[in-house]
């Protein structure tokens, strides 16, 4: 297998060639931004929503976009051409406050450091579409900043291990007894028929597979309604899914150790998956 090429301060080059300083404040705090952007067909997803939300990540920690739009775009053209093979991929960028000496205020006149990746996204597991996932419920112990999609993910890592620690793949957070998203993902429950999804806010990112799952429901006369959805809530549902990048929709069937619904993949999520499935489709025709 071919080296991996990536993107680093305006060089295309190997993986294993790619080298940051120890004292990048990404490495040194965390003081960074980053996005995901799935890749079907060699067409970059939402790439319009996913840089909007880069933008308002580095407006959230003050610092200035260091390539704009029109660059980014050129970027993550020629590495997706320098990375393609036969499947999906998914893109990772990376934008820290630079090289400084460690001081916690912000550095003067400091270069951003500015890194680009392509990773294989693996289809669903045949298993998962027929079984579904386990969860569990934790408290959200994370900032006050959760819209920010921030480098610093050591809160998310600590709940996502308790999950992976009793047999689950994620964590479901409740925060003054409200769902907020999963430790990696955001979360819709069905009740009575009815999709919700908590709104968007600082509580959660505003996740780009969140808003096309309620895009594709209300397009296809699927009652999808954004609002609070109490911790208790999630005992009751009829279905749970967890949404992300590049998992894209995920069916829970069980939750604490409890069977949600049936037990397995309800019919909303079956439905709402295959007009997933179409949509990425049409994409990949589009591009070809």
């Amino acid at each position: 297998m071919s080296t991996p090429i990536v993107y680093l301060n305006g060089e295309f080059l190997p993986a294993d060639e790619a080298k940051v300083s120890v004292l990048d404040r990404g490495f040194v705090f965390g003081d960074g931004v980053y996005e995901v952007i799935p890749v079907y067909g060699r067409h970059p997803f939402r790439l319009d929503q996913h840089l909007d939300r880069l933008e308002r990540s580095l407006a959230g920690i003050r610092l200035a976009d260091p390539l704009g739009r029109e660059r980014w775009r050129e970027v993550l053209e020629e590495l997706i051409r320098q990375n393609a093979g036969e499947g999906d991929l998914s893109v990772y960028l990376q934008v820290t406050r630079g090289v400084a000496r460690r001081d916690h205020g912000f550095p003067d006149g400091v270069q951003p450091t500015v890194l680009a990746m392509c990773n294989p996204i693996a289809p669903l597991d045949p298993e998962v579409a027929e079984h579904g996932v386990a969860a569990i419920t934790l408290d959200d112990i994370r900032w006050q900043y959760c819209n920010i999609k921030a480098i610093t993910l050591l809160p998310n890592i600590l709940l996502r291990q308790q999950a992976l620690e009793r047999g689950a793949v994620e964590a479901i957070l409740v925060r003054d007894g409200l769902v907020t998203e999963g430790a990696a993902s955001n979360v819709f429950v069905v009740r009575e028929g009815v999709l919700y999804t908590p709104p968007t806010g600082p509580r959660l990112l505003p996740g780009i597979t969140r808003d096309l799952v309620v895009e594709l429901a209300r397009d296809n006369d699927i009652d999808c309604r954004e609002q609070d959805i109490p911790g208790e809530a999630l005992r009751e549902a009829e279905e749970i899914w967890l949404t992300s990048s590049t998992k894209e929709i995920v069916p829970v069937t069980r939750l604490d150790e409890l069977p949600i619904g049936s037990g397995r993949p309800g019919p909303l999520w079956q439905r709402l998956y295959a007009i997933y499935q179409d949509y990425k489709r049409a994409l990949r025709e589009a591009a070809a």
